[in-house]
């Protein structure tokens, strides 16, 4: 998450993840690639904006808002605790998705994280492995960051 106006050069993409009380954007910046011109594929998932998977294709404004005009086949899942989550939950996450297979990834400081697995896994799966997870984690919460999307397919 940063505050500043300008994105970094490259392969990152700035997204508007939304506005804190003051009307200040926040953004998120994640790795993507150029696919044509104006629209790029999101490489990793995002762990704060909403709407979006490693993998869609998404036309981006310079304010930071995205159109996803082309869905890719993964499933976003975010992540979040009381306070934040420590190497051992965190790991424990690691170990319940790799066998969808999923892969967790999270900032070092364990504030959230974020979880990328397939579509063809299926939502009911995804919801078993994230619920038995959680159940076992004091505080932790889940949701599909692109809702829409997820349910759409299942």
């Amino acid at each position: 998450m940063t505050f500043d106006p300008q994105p970094p050069t490259g392969t990152h993409i700035r997204l508007l993840a939304g506005h804190i009380g003051s009307g200040q954007p926040v953004f998120e910046v994640l790795p993507a690639r150029p696919v044509r011109s104006g629209l790029v594929e999101l490489t990793g998932s995002p762990g704060l904006v909403l709407g979006c998977a490693a993998g869609d294709v998404l036309r981006v404004a310079d304010d930071g808002r995205f159109e996803v005009v082309g869905q890719g086949e993964n499933c976003c899942i975010q992540v979040a605790g009381l306070g934040r989550l420590n190497s051992e939950s965190f790991a424990a996450l690691r170990d319940a998705v790799v066998d969808l297979p999923g892969l967790a990834e999270a900032p070092p400081d364990l504030r959230f994280a974020v979880v990328t697995v397939g579509r063809a896994v299926g939502v009911p799966t995804i919801e078993r492995v994230m619920d038995i997870w959680a159940a076992g984690i004091n505080g932790a919460e889940w949701w599909f960051g692109n809702a829409d999307q997820a349910v759409s397919s299942a």
